[in-house]
């Protein structure tokens, strides 16, 4: 999942041609002064103005796979466009007739100075309601150095300096974005097919749920998830590990799950804790969040959070939030 530097490509070329063209028409004299209009939603449907998701993220992290799977889903996708020019893109989505109803628009610090205009254009999109999200793709500092060298280039913001000079600058150019992101892939030790089945997972379907959850299993000994909104911790039971004919299996066994929810609390933590999960999702579709992660940890990701995440997901599922399972760490050892 290492970036590449952006190509040149004929749909780039045309949507900036088509681009500088509708700046032309929309261009008007007032007093004197020559003013673009920006996006004019004035005679456009509401239901014609294009879905938008922007792309971002760390270099390295993925950004390209990530687009070329939206590319593949169907969805009108533009790399490395200046920040300033998303409004204008939209507006002309919605000047298609139904023809670019889904756009995905990479952005990053490639664009260098253009990125500045970001937070501009997305304050422009949220007062002309246009709905946007924000896919943001991290990884740790020791995967990125591994494939900025695996590939033998450099950091784009690195100069003169390191690597991890260059990974330090960007994470603290994006530190911003990263927060208002709705979705957050950490793809440290993702694989590009199992980054893109964690992007068909959450733009595959033809309906948008209303809130999406990823439950999350993993080992407290192989380090936190970077990408988890929520974490609990499974530690607080006994470890099937230490019963030597529960050891080999993992928290997918029946006879695993049964000595895991005949423990003192562990029925209780989960009744409490759908409970909470149940509450905090309210909050999450008021707000306009589509996207959680729950993480549930244990020691070494394999018995207690397993069985925990399987039955916290179909609880979520029975309540109508539509859940992805992933075992981070199952089989690990």
């Amino acid at each position: 999942m290492t970036e590449h530097e952006p190509r040149p490509t004929a749909d780039r070329d045309q949507a900036h041609r088509e681009t500088r063209e509708d700046q032309r028409q929309h261009a008007v004299q007032e007093d004197g002064a020559q003013v673009s209009t920006g996006i004019d939603s004035a005679g456009v449907p509401d239901a014609a103005i294009p879905e938008l998701v922007i792309i971002s993220g760390m270099s390295g992290a993925g950004r390209s796979t990530a687009a070329k799977c939206l590319e593949d889903l169907g969805w009108f996708v533009v790399d490395n466009l200046p920040p300033a020019l998303i409004p204008t893109m939209v507006e002309l989505g919605a000047r298609s007739q139904g023809n670019v109803a889904r756009i995905a628009v990479v952005v990053d610090v490639r664009g260098r100075r253009f990125f500045d205009n970001l937070r501009e254009s997305l304050a422009d999109l949220e007062a002309k309601h246009v709905t946007r999200r924000i896919v943001f793709l991290e990884s740790s500092d020791d995967a990125l150095v591994r494939r900025f060298e695996s590939v033998r280039r450099p950091h784009p913001l690195q100069g003169d300096g390191r690597i991890v000079d260059g990974i330090a600058a960007e994470r603290e150019l994006l530190r911003e974005l990263r927060g208002d992101a709705d979705l957050v892939i950490d793809t440290s030790s993702l694989n590009v097919h199992e980054l893109r089945a964690k992007m068909d997972a959450q733009f595959a379907g033809e309906e948008e749920p209303e809130l999406r959850a990823t439950v999350m299993s993993f080992g407290f000994k192989y380090g936190l998830p970077v990408d988890a909104d929520l974490v609990a911790d499974m530690r607080f039971l006994p470890n099937p590990h230490w019963v030597p004919e529960l050891r080999p299996f993992t928290g997918l066994n029946e006879e695993v799950a049964a000595y895991v929810f005949n423990q003192p609390g562990a029925k209780e933590f989960l009744d409490r804790y759908a409970e909470l999960l149940r509450l905090i999702a309210a909050g999450y579709r008021r707000e306009g969040k589509r996207y959680v992660t729950v993480a549930i940890g244990c020691t070494g990701g394999k018995h207690r959070s397993v069985a925990m995440s399987e039955k916290l997901a179909a609880r979520l599922a029975a309540e109508g939030v539509e859940t992805v399972v992933v075992h981070r760490d199952m089989g690990r050892e």
